[in-house]
């Protein structure tokens, strides 16, 4: 009896220290977690967050109002109107989102033939109210000067997957 004590005891203090070297281990490797509003983590080059309408190096609109955002949008969240201008151009006289009824699916951006509608790398857009989140153009204008940058360096590094 004695034997199965002194056994049982020389296994129950070899898990113990299994299980403390083990817990030791842990303590003092990097942190799997981040600080979220003060730290941030990576984005994927095809992260799609909030939408955004970019503009030609000059200043002018991309847009040339072919619709096929519109026309590929599986929420029915986009609308446009266009007029043509005085040299023959079409530009969008309204271009609207509504956020509410986007699924992020990307194929705005996909079908887009001149990069002019994309999703940049803004995830954190929440509002107060539902009618912040109907995006005009002049909002998604705005959107795309303020993310011109990134927005550029990710379509850039995702180009040769397009």
């Amino acid at each position: 009896m004695a034997f199965i004590d002194r056994t049982v005891r020389s296994l129950l203090l070899t898990e113990l220290l299994r299980g403390m070297a083990l817990t030791f281990g842990f303590m003092f490797r990097p942190k799997a977690t981040i600080n979220y509003p003060y730290e941030k983590g990576p984005l994927s080059p095809r992260f799609k967050g909030e939408h955004a309408l970019r503009r030609y190096p000059n200043g002018e609109e991309r847009c040339i109002a072919c619709k096929l955002c519109e026309a590929t949008c599986p929420a029915q969240a986009i609308t446009i109107e266009a007029e043509p201008r005085a040299d023959g151009s079409r530009r969008t006289t309204r271009y609207d989102i509504d956020m509410t009824k986007c699924i992020y699916c990307g194929l705005c951006e996909e079908a887009c033939p001149v990069d002019a509608i994309v999703e940049g790398p803004n995830f954190e857009f929440a509002t107060e109210t539902r009618e912040e989140l109907m995006y005009d153009k002049a909002k998604l204008l705005s959107n795309g000067d303020r993310w011109e940058a990134e927005i550029a360096r990710r379509l850039e590094m995702d180009a040769p997957y397009r």
